[in-house]
């Protein structure tokens, strides 16, 4: 079998703004995609998902489709799509950067992998190591009484869970979490994620401020610049640490491990595909640090490959730190045939093949930018 054409497909699918993401970084209103074909010559097709929202991965959509057909497309058409570490390697000596583009195409070849051989993806990780994937919510960093109806809504929706974006100014940042916390009572598990937003000594200080608040952990507390800034704000507060935009590659981890300047790795399917995730996962693993996984609030194509991730990883603390899998409670809609069983608070993997979704071509072509 060989690959014989790669497809892209840009598409964009409405956010509910009732629940859009503001956060350390700026607001997370929209969400553009590139979806990815990986054709085979025997009919088989991979499906794979680009995350193109600039403010979150630096690529967008015409950078992603250019970097594919230009550059990507050419060096694996020809190719045997189940070779996937070697064509990784690659996409990789061919073009510097671009990991969510690759990302994309990389899902692809699992999905056809899992497709040749006739199992679901988490089979070929090693099997499921839960029978599900518990999840959390993502609070806005809305106005405090805002935030509070979005984290009781969440609370009626199921979710047991949830972390309160902050980050933007640290005393609304401290009316919010704690509004938040008297909407939903004392029986629900909160964090903060503050995406880099604020300085050492603001992170530390406004971290002990909310200890009353009873926080599971601190996501990104400073800037990814450099990762002594997180090991000290570690070292000056008490709650578990969370690494989210330090995170991106081996090496991150190496060096957020030796500087111990964090207990939790957030994993990212998108920054780097699935291989790439998975080893993540085993250098957190040595280093006796957990891991779950982040979002860029996906679709179903990668919201599909971060739960069969989750399944079968060990690494991947979903217990105690519940994965970001929450991209169908953020969409007006979805680019798949069956939505993904996920409902609040818990995920589970598709039943099919490989990643195990397939495509509404209908809601393709009615999210297709032009």
């Amino acid at each position: 079998m060989k690959i014989s054409h790669i497809e892209t497909i840009p598409v964009r699918v409405p956010i509910n703004q009732q629940r859009a993401i503001h956060g350390g970084r700026g607001a997370h209103v929209e969400s553009p995609f590139v979806l990815v074909k990986v054709h085979t010559d025997e009919g088989l097709i991979g499906l794979g998902e680009v995350s193109c929202t600039p403010i979150w991965s630096g690529e967008d959509q015409t950078t992603a489709i250019h970097c594919i057909n230009t550059y990507l497309a050419p060096l694996l058409i020809g190719e045997d799509p189940t070779a996937i570490e070697r064509l990784t390697l690659r996409m990789h000596r061919r073009i510097a950067g671009h990991p969510f583009t690759k990302a994309g195409v990389e899902i692809a070849l699992w999905d056809v992998l899992g497709k040749i051989a006739n199992v679901p993806l988490y089979r070929l990780f090693g099997g499921p190591v839960r029978d599900a994937v518990p999840t959390k919510f993502s609070v806005s960093g809305r106005e405090p009484d805002r935030a509070a109806e979005i984290a009781a809504w969440a609370v009626e929706q199921g979710f047991r869970t949830m972390k309160i974006k902050v980050g933007i100014e640290p005393e609304q940042d401290i009316a919010r979490v704690r509004a938040v916390r008297a909407a939903v009572g004392p029986d629900i598990r909160l964090a903060i994620d503050a995406n880099g937003g604020w300085s050492p000594h603001t992170a530390i200080h406004t971290i002990r401020r909310l200890v009353d608040c009873d926080l599971i952990f601190a996501e990104q507390p400073v800037p990814p610049f450099d990762v002594t800034w997180m090991a000290e704000v570690r070292r000056q507060t008490t709650i578990p640490i969370m690494a989210d935009e330090s995170m991106a590659t081996l090496q991150d981890a190496m060096a957020i491990a030796r500087a111990s300047a964090a207990d939790i790795l957030s994993i990212y399917v998108g920054k780097g595909g699935l291989g790439m995730a998975r080893k993540i996962a085993a250098v957190a693993e040595a280093a006796g640090m957990a891991c779950t996984v982040g979002s860029n609030l996906e679709l179903g194509i990668a919201g599909a490959a971060m739960i069969h991730l989750a399944l079968a990883t060990t690494a991947i603390d979903a217990e105690a730190f519940p994965c970001d899998i929450i991209g169908p409670f953020f969409y007006e809609s979805d680019i798949l045939a069956e939505p993904l069983p996920v409902q609040a608070g818990i995920a589970r993997a598709p039943s099919g093949l490989g990643l195990g979704v397939v495509l509404d071509e209908r809601k393709v072509a009615q999210y297709r930018v032009h």
